[in-house]
């Protein structure tokens, strides 16, 4: 059964994403030595990194890799990054038992992926979350579908929405990055 969203982003302590799809909009092009090429929206980076600074737990668990997208994520500070997670629910687990110490629960975690292999974190995550491009077994089970596609705002959609319920968007000491 789907839960009301607005009642759970107050108590949001984490976000996990996937990658391809959900930070990128899940097309590649390939460069001319062969390897995917992806691309990322600015404005989901500084949402990321916002909500690293104010203090919340930032993760990405994806199937594929790239190196690329790697540095540039963990330029903006995330250090839990778990690529060639060919069964997300390791890495899952992992997650909360490296956040043991601060508590951290499943209740307290919004997930947001795209495609089949992110069924198990959306059903088990507080708030499980999709663009607004999923496939449909994923809208269907999302508890928020975003109005805006993978690659596309997404992710700053919902960590916006969150922090924004929890009174830390738009502080003074947000106008740097």
């Amino acid at each position: 059964m789907k839960k009301n969203y607005k009642e759970i982003l107050p108590q949001i302590k984490a976000f996990v994403f996937d990658m391809d799809g959900v930070l990128t909009n899940g097309q590649f092009q390939i460069s001319k030595d062969g390897h995917p090429i992806r691309n990322l929206n600015s404005k989901d980076g500084y949402a990321l990194q916002l909500a690293i600074k104010k203090g919340y737990i930032v993760a990405i668990i994806s199937g594929g890799h790239c190196e690329g997208v790697k540095s540039i994520l963990q330029g903006l500070g995330l250090t839990d990054i778990y690529m060639r997670a060919s069964y997300k629910l390791d890495a899952w687990q992992d997650l909360l038992a490296v956040y043991e110490h601060q508590n951290l629960q499943e209740e307290n975690m919004l997930y947001m992926g795209d495609d089949i292999p992110d069924y198990p974190l959306i059903e088990r995550a507080g708030l499980g979350c999709a663009p607004n491009n999923a496939v449909p077994e994923i809208r269907t089970l999302a508890d928020y579908v975003s109005p805006f596609k993978g690659g596309e705002t997404c992710v700053r959609d919902v960590i916006e929405q969150t922090l924004k319920v929890q009174n830390n968007w738009m502080l003074e000491e947000d106008f740097s990055w």
